[in-house]
């Protein structure tokens, strides 16, 4: 008697398969996939392709191959110069030092009365919303070069400094500036993210806690709080890089000035707006952003490594 093989279906028939099984599923995300692919997926792979062209907005895209990606290398002297080292420390900075004073800030509002919460979230939040309009009035005010900025007042009348100091035009202050406003106004999503993380642990984990030794504050910290909220952790160590790597504005804003003064707060997102929108090199300006892209993808997929789960990768 002959013995009927099944053949295993390819993957491609058990998917389709599996679509008109659930087919009302698939109806009702159509519309957010449909928005994914115009906006997200249309625009990163017309990207890519356009890093590997030579395009200025005018002509057709003409494809020279690596040539945008060994200029960087080799022909771009203000990119390797200025631009690499400052997004290097600022985002070295102002990525991890965030993220540690957003966790630190959520922790410390959970710890003080109810009533409180809530005046303390509004006045560390308030800033992230107000952003470039903060920087121009406040910080800008602050750190104004005549008698007259804050900064300045205060270190004269003290008799520290003895003529008004331009903070925003030296190459040797701009950048701990932009690092000092950047960290001031961090405190975003990431930061309710940690906070609604924290008052969403299961408070009969402390009860449980206590039973076995668990029984101060800190102790609380490392062996309830943290290992029960990496899923908020992970989504703010991601704003936190993507937020630290795309800042770029900040500098001219401050400074008043593209490029800003000897490229001291020149980063890589303020390099591809100059080429992309002042010189209209749009492939080599693209060719930057893919570069970035890049890294802001390896470093989530390290952020996913050490606090995601299986099921987030």
């Amino acid at each position: 008697m002959e013995r009927t093989v099944k053949r295993p279906r390819g993957k491609a028939k058990n998917t389709l398969r599996e679509m008109r099984a659930n087919y009302i599923a698939y109806l009702f995300i159509a519309p957010f996939m449909l928005c994914f692919a115009v906006f997200v997926l249309g625009p990163v792979l017309s990207a890519t392709l356009l890093a590997f062209t030579s395009y200025d907005s005018v002509q057709a895209p003409q494809f020279i191959g690596f040539g945008n990606f060994i200029k960087m290398l080799t022909q771009d002297v203000v990119l390797m110069k200025y631009v690499i080292p400052n997004t290097i420390v600022f985002a070295v900075v102002v990525g991890p030092i965030g993220y540690a004073l957003q966790f630190l800030l959520a922790w410390l509002i959970t710890q003080i009365p109810k009533h409180a919460k809530k005046g303390y979230i509004m006045a560390i939040y308030t800033p992230s919303i107000a952003g470039g309009v903060l920087i121009s009035v406040v910080w800008a005010v602050f750190f104004s070069s005549d008698r007259l900025g804050y900064l300045n007042d205060l270190l004269l009348n003290m008799g520290i400094i003895q003529t008004a100091q331009a903070w925003t035009q030296d190459k040797a202050y701009l950048l701990l500036i932009m690092i000092l406003v950047t960290l001031w106004g961090s405190m975003g999503v990431g930061f309710l993210s940690l906070f609604a993380g924290m008052q969403n642990v299961d408070r009969q984990l402390y009860e449980a806690g206590k039973i076995d030794g668990v029984n101060s504050s800190l102790k609380e910290l490392f062996y309830i709080t943290i290992p029960s909220m990496k899923p908020q952790m992970l989504f703010s160590a991601v704003m936190a890089i993507v937020g630290a790597l795309k800042a770029g504005s900040i500098g001219v804003q401050l400074s008043g000035k593209n490029p800003t003064p000897d490229y001291a707060g020149q980063l890589i997102q303020t390099h591809i707006e100059d080429y992309g929108f002042a010189r209209f090199e749009l492939g080599y300006a693209t060719a930057l952003s893919f570069t970035l892209m890049l890294g802001i993808f390896i470093l989530t997929r390290i952020c996913f490594r050490f606090l995601g789960t299986k099921e987030d990768e």
